[in-house]
C-alpha cells in the first residue's frame, strides 16, 4: 500500500471508540451486517432503461448473501423479455454483491437490481419482521394461481376515450357502457386459468368460456363494445 509523502510525516494518533456498524432489521433479527454473508431477505425494485421505453420489476430472496429465487417481470419492450430469461440463469446462486457487477442484459433489469440491493443492505425487505424469512417460492406466489404477471394495458385518445385492454384478473374482452357511453363494467379471460384448463384437456371454447368473468355492472350494461376495434 503507498501512502503519500504528507501522510508518511504525520504522528500516529490512536484511534477511539468504533461502534461498528448499525444493526439492520432482517428476517425477524438484528444484524449487524460487515460481510455479504450476513444478508437476508425477500423484496422487490424496479428498474428501467435509458430512453424509458421498458420497465422490470425484479424480486429476488437472499440466504445468507445468496440469490436463491429471483422472479423477472418486464413490460413494455419486446426484448426485454429476451433479457429477463437470461437474467432468470444468470441471478441464483450470486452474492447480491456478483449481482450488482454482473451485466444482467438489460440495462432495465440492472437499474432494478441495483435498486434491491440498496433495499437489502439497508434491512428495508419485505420480510425484515419476518421470523427466518419468507421460504424459497414466496417470490412466485406473487404471480397468483394462474401464474401470470399482473398487468394493466390501458389506451385511450381525446377524441375516442379510453379503452381498457389487460387488468390484473386478465385480458378484457369487453366493455360494457351506460346510457352516457361510460364503462361501468368489463369482461375479462384469465388466461392462466384458461390455458390450465386446456392442458388438462378440456376443449378450448369451453375452457374459455370457463375463463371468462366480468365486473362492475356489467350486466346492466346498455351495450358492450370491443375495446380493440370499436
Amino acid at each position: 500500500m503507498q501512502y503519500s509523502h504528507e501522510v508518511e510525516l504525520m504522528q500516529c494518533v490512536a484511534k477511539g471508540c468504533n461502534h461498528g456498524p448499525a444493526p439492520i432489521p432482517e428476517e425477524g433479527k438484528w444484524v449487524a451486517a460487515t460481510q455479504i454473508k450476513d444478508i437476508n431477505g425477500l423484496t422487490h425494485g424496479c428498474g428501467c432503461c435509458a430512453p424509458q421505453q421498458g420497465t422490470c420489476k425484479l424480486t429476488l430472496n437472499v440466504k445468507d448473501g445468496v440469490i436463491q429465487e429471483a422472479l423477472v417481470e418486464t413490460i413494455g419492450c419486446s426484448g426485454m423479455t429476451h433479457s429477463a430469461a437470461m437474467a432468470a440463469e444468470i441471478l441464483p446462486g450470486k452474492t447480491i454483491l456478483e449481482a450488482l457487477n454482473t451485466d444482467l442484459v438489460c440495462d432495465a433489469i440492472n437499474v432494478a437490481m441495483r435498486e434491491l440491493f440498496l433495499q437489502i443492505v439497508y434491512g428495508r425487505t419485505q420480510s425484515a419482521f419476518s421470523d427466518d424469512g419468507l421460504p424459497i417460492g414466496a417470490g412466485l406466489e406473487d404471480l397468483g394461481k394462474g401464474l401470470r404477471s399482473q398487468v394493466g394495458t390501458m389506451y385511450s385518445t381525446a377524441k375516442k376515450g379510453p379503452r381498457y385492454l389487460e387488468m390484473a384478473e386478465g385480458y378484457v374482452t369487453r366493455l360494457a357502457l351506460d346510457e352516457g357511453d361510460e364503462i361501468i363494467g368489463y369482461e375479462y379471460v384469465n388466461l392462466g386459468v384458461m390455458m390450465k384448463a386446456i392442458s388438462e384437456g378440456t376443449d378450448a371454447n369451453e375452457a374459455l368460456n370457463k375463463a371468462k368473468k366480468h365486473y362492475g355492472r356489467f350486466e346492466n350494461a346498455a351495450k358492450y363494445i370491443v375495446p380493440r376495434n370499436e
